[in-house]
């Protein structure tokens, strides 16, 4: 017996398009399947149009230290159609709560309350119950989908094996449905695609395969999980376009796991805020974004940069300007121009694979980052970006071109010359857990360039890490504590203090903050602010952040495949690009307003259809 969901989508007893995806799944083109979908003659009963609800949900994990209580009492529900955005710092229990719906949670692990997916009580059901359910009834998009997709398997034995395991389809049916699924999701060439391994295919190509897996039982609920945070601007703007036609076509709920304020603006029809466990807030997104509550939504909201309104957002002075000069400024004691931190003149680089030039990642760049200036290097993933830093450091070789630190070629240096300038080099790596040694604590990591460089005894090492430590705002307790005993943002502070214990001239950061949280990224920001006011330091500044560079940088250059398309202060480049790729840039950078950023996605829609590019969508049918 048929029933009619909010949306007008007929759905069976069990919440899933009915005749509809039994035709699909009997061989028929999901285009020709969801044509004959149509309205069911009645409405659901109150309890039966949640496809997820959790009703007073409680976790508590067991611990060699005691009980943790991770959740505390939480009742929220998910509707058909609908996206859920359920948002809060790392550790207030977002993840734990979206695990009990998949029936997830280790075995040390205690739950209370209710969790129902469609009409099944999860809790109540056996591992032969819950491995039906998964899939059936409820997917999962994962953050990083190299690490949810098998390296060793191809796409097609991926989704294969999905729809084998629920008995969708076996055999050659499997393989074409397999490639059916690809092209909904928007995959060029897929009959293709389906012979190839995940490390194939891009970083957003890759997502939209955990998509179509999500996708291809034809499940009544999807919990994503932070499904765009290592994509960049243009890549995330695709896929939020895919998922918003995901659950507007196939009338499924989603359940919306970030930190990116500006994609609940532009995916969510609900906002649930968590801290630590409990839910603080719960409504509309334009009641949560523009009218919050609670005081920790509004410290939240206050700790996302906004694109457009440049530096000083987090109450910090705005770094002095050090202007767009053409030639470098005059140096205070001799009276002679200052070279350039760095400078770049028609650099190349290339990538070998077995001794064959494999491709060029970096072709003819040229830029210049004064000393005391920061310049932002921004563009999509694969444009060359953090090649031109690990160059920046020495350790690329250039193809062509010539690198230049403080006025001197690095190549043409000795061995011990070169050492003494990366001396005067520091750098900040985007993940600080891959950048800290796990073995030693946090004043030695500190304290190592020092010894490197032999400068100063134990006792003025320690004074010295002690400073910094104050610096970044980070304890002194800190100095004897291991890297997994820190937090994200902890670990960050503890990089950004190794970097500057050298006191460099010149930093690379890349992409230093992508991994935090929005109230720890502001933190780390408006330090990093202070400490440029205060060391004076010149940094090349990599991100695919937009805002972010807006921040923080004096001026921008933008890269595409390799190539500088745009260069100049920051005010021209992010609010008047003269560049079609630096316009496409801004577009796709969402701004945690509902109203504006449904504005500004239907300008990049427009923009992309004047430039004669289809919109990303779900393609189940005309």
């Amino acid at each position: 017996m048929a029933s009619t969901e909010p949306g007008g989508r007929a759905r069976d007893d069990g919440g899933r398009v009915g005749d509809d995806a039994r035709r699909v799944w009997a061989g028929a083109s999901p285009s020709t399947a969801r044509a004959g979908a149509g309205a069911g003659p009645s409405a659901a009963s109150a309890g039966r149009d949640r496809v997820l609800r959790f009703t007073d949900l409680d976790v508590r994990f067991r611990t060699e230290f005691g009980s943790v209580h991770a959740v505390k009492g939480i009742s929220l529900d998910v509707r058909p159609g609908e996206v859920v955005a359920l948002v809060g710092e790392s550790g207030s229990g977002k993840s734990v709560t979206s695990m009990t719906a998949l029936g997830l949670l280790p075995g040390n692990a205690r739950v209370g309350g209710d969790v129902v997916v469609g009409s099944q009580h999860v809790r109540r059901l056996d591992a032969r119950g819950l491995r039906h359910l998964r899939g059936d009834d409820i997917g999962m998009v994962f953050q990083e989908p190299m690490t949810a997709l098998n390296p060793v398997l191809t796409i097609g034995d991926q989704l294969t094996e999905a729809l084998e395991v629920h008995g969708r389809a076996y055999g050659r049916q499997a393989v074409e449905l397999a490639v059916e699924l690809l092209r909904m999701v928007g995959i060029p060439e897929p009959e293709r695609r389906v012979r190839q391994y995940p490390h194939e295919l891009s970083g957003g190509q890759r997502q939209r395969v955990v998509i179509a897996i999500a996708i291809s039982c034809d499940p009544k609920v999807i919990i994503a999980d932070e499904p765009t945070t290592a994509l960049d601007v243009t890549v995330q703007a695709e896929i939020l376009d895919l998922l918003r036609s995901l659950k507007d076509k196939l009338n499924t709920g989603i359940l919306l796991i970030t930190h990116n304020m500006g994609v609940v603006a532009d995916m969510a029809d609900r906002v649930a805020v968590m801290f630590k466990g409990e839910l603080v807030e719960v409504g509309s997104a334009d009641q949560v974004l523009n009218h919050p509550r609670h005081p920790y939504t509004r410290r939240l909201l206050d700790a996302v940069p906004h694109l457009g309104q440049g530096p000083g957002q987090f109450g910090t002075a705005p770094a002095p300007d050090v202007g767009t000069r053409a030639v470098p400024a005059p140096a205070q004691d001799t009276g002679v121009l200052a070279a350039p931190a760095l400078e770049l003149v028609d650099l190349a680089v290339d990538y070998e694979h077995h001794g064959r030039l494999a491709f060029r990642a970096v072709d003819g760049v040229s830029f210049l980052v004064q000393q005391g200036e920061i310049v932002g290097l921004v563009g999509e993933s694969g444009s060359g970006k953090s090649t031109i830093g690990r160059a920046a450091l020495g350790l690329i070789p250039p193809a062509a071109g010539r690198i230049d630190l403080f006025g001197l070629n690095f190549d043409s240096l000795r061995r011990r010359e070169a050492k003494a300038l990366r001396r005067r080099i520091g750098v900040i790596f985007q993940d600080p857990a891959a950048s800290l040694n796990p073995r030693l604590p946090a004043g030695e990591i500190i304290t190592e360039p020092l010894v490197v460089h032999r400068l100063g005894d134990r006792r003025a090492r320690q004074q010295k890490v002690f400073e910094l430590l104050d610096a970044v705002h980070l304890p002194r307790s800190v100095y004897n504590r291991y890297p997994h005993e820190l937090s994200g943002g902890q670990r960050q502070r503890v990089s950004v203090a190794r970097a500057l214990v050298l006191e460099p001239e010149l930093l690379v950061a890349d992409e230093p903050t992508s991994a935090l949280d929005v109230s720890v990224q502001a933190s780390v920001l408006a330090m990093f602010t202070e400490l440029q006011r205060r060391y004076r330091f010149a940094c090349l500044f990599i991100s695919h952040d937009l805002a972010v560079v807006d921040l923080l940088a004096h001026r921008v250059v933008v890269l595409q495949d390799g190539r500088v398309v745009e260069q100049g202060d920051r005010e021209a480049v992010l609010l008047n690009p003269q560049q079609e790729y630096t316009r496409r840039l801004l577009a796709a950078a969402p701004v945690p307003e509902p109203r504006e950023q449904r504005r500004r996605r239907e300008e990049r829609h427009r923009l992309l259809a004047s430039l004669g590019e289809e919109v990303t969508e779900l393609k189940v049918g005309e």
